[in-house]
């Protein structure tokens, strides 16, 4: 008997499941929870690779080594398949992310005692918008499950896995999947049936978590390191930008790793040299030569979450770049940095509502899934598009899961 595992590889977060006498039975791939970072550390003498939230404490302790975060955002594109120096050794991404596929395959084969030949994997509604890109994306991902040991993978689209999971409506009642990851966001339009689900429309973006977190770094943090500054000419008189590219990648969770070369530091430290204000650059020169780039990002993911809640005093501590440089940033800050990501994802739910020919004064309920669904302005989109409708916040991390293990028991 074939035995299939769901899994929901997620731009920040992973789980797998298994559909167990009649019922989800997810199962832990590190102790402390269902859901396991998407994230890996090569260490510096060729240690095995950690994942999970083992990575992340290898980055915070301070270990020497090559941290990873966000690879299934560069699913279809030329970076995944580049060869890099990881570790000690040349890799490319695609065999990270086989590697780290294989060992969640024989974590779960370990905590079940069962063999699993066949997985289903949640995937976007999307990966890319161009639909050349978007299939390529699905093939890299499919050449990484049998990389890593599966005879076969089928995919479902993870709004739709969602509302497989989703609590029955009333029969015939319209409800909407709002699902908000890292990388993507995507949506689906369902209808309640006797027996089970309906979908009526899906729908997806290129925009996620990691992408607020990107806006917010830009327009909070890396003024700090000179992003916006100007560099003086080593012959005239004029005045030139400092180059914004870097900042871009510097904020980009996927690039980051990449950024440590020596051309890199090279060039940045030359523009410290011509720079207008050299501490600000100074600063980005300390980032790169300390390798300091995810130390950043999660300063500004946790500046993100405290505005998010409203804290008081909110701000995006970077202290290990300088001793007492931080970015305040607060509800309005924040909103004004993500006022484009809000147009889109009111222009994707509307989108989805038009593709399946249905009003919005017609849902009765609205869900919203994924990590980055508990964002403010993700309800405050929904709640504006669809306002006479039930808004309810779905299991954030794992109804993706809950849903292909669901689809795995009913065939």
């Amino acid at each position: 008997m074939q035995q299939t595992l769901a899994v929901d590889f997620g731009t920040s977060n992973s789980a797998v499941a298994v559909w167990d006498a009649g019922a989800v039975r997810r199962i832990p791939l590190e102790d402390g929870g269902d859901v396991l970072p998407t994230a890996v550390f090569f260490p510096a003498d060729k240690g095995p690779m950690l994942i999970g939230s083992a990575a992340a404490t290898a980055l915070t302790e301070g270990e020497e080594g090559r941290y990873m975060r966000a690879l299934k955002s560069v699913l279809g594109t030329r970076l995944f398949h580049d060869a890099r120096l990881v570790g000690g050794k040349r890799r490319t991404l695609a065999q990270v992310v086989t590697e780290f596929l294989r060992t969640v395959k024989t974590r779960a084969e370990t905590a079940t005692g069962q063999h699993f030949t066949r997985a289903l994997s949640g995937r976007p509604v999307h990966f890319h918008a161009d639909p050349a890109r978007d299939a390529q994306a699905e093939a890299d991902l499919r050449a990484c499950y049998l990389g890593a040991g599966f005879d076969a993978v089928d995919f479902l689209f993870e709004p739709e896995a969602a509302a497989r999971a989703n609590p029955a409506l009333p029969a015939g009642a319209l409800g909407l999947i709002v699902d908000i990851g890292g990388g993507t966001s995507d949506f689906s339009l369902f209808r309640s049936t006797q027996t089970g689900v309906e979908i009526v429309a899906s729908h997806g973006i290129r925009l996620g978590g990691t992408d607020f977190d990107r806006a917010i770094a830009l327009d909070h943090a890396m003024p700090l390191l000179g992003q916006g500054g100007q560099l003086r000419r080593e012959f005239g008189p004029e005045l030139l930008p400092v180059p914004a590219d870097l900042y871009v990648d510097l904020a980009s969770w996927a690039k980051i790793p990449f950024l440590y070369t020596r051309e890199t530091r090279t060039a940045v430290a030359k523009m410290v040299k011509l720079a207008v204000d050299p501490r600000a650059v100074g600063r980005l020169a300390t980032v790169l030569e300390h390798e300091l780039g995810h130390d950043l990002a999660f300063a500004v993911e946790r500046g993100k979450i405290e505005a998010n809640r409203g804290k008081a005093g909110a701000m995006i501590r970077m202290g290990k770049i300088e001793r007492g440089l931080y970015a305040d940033i607060d509800a309005s800050s924040m909103a004004a940095s993500l006022a484009r990501a809000r147009a889109q994802l009111t222009e994707a739910v509307q989108d989805t509502l038009h593709k399946g020919g249905v009003a919005p004064d017609q849902v009765g309920t609205v869900v919203l899934v994924g990590g980055s669904s508990l964002m403010g302005l993700v309800a405050e989109a929904a709640h504006a598009i669809c306002p006479a409708a039930q808004h309810e916040t779905g299991a954030a991390f794992t109804a993706v899961i809950d849903g292909l293990a669901k689809a795995i028991g009913e065939g």
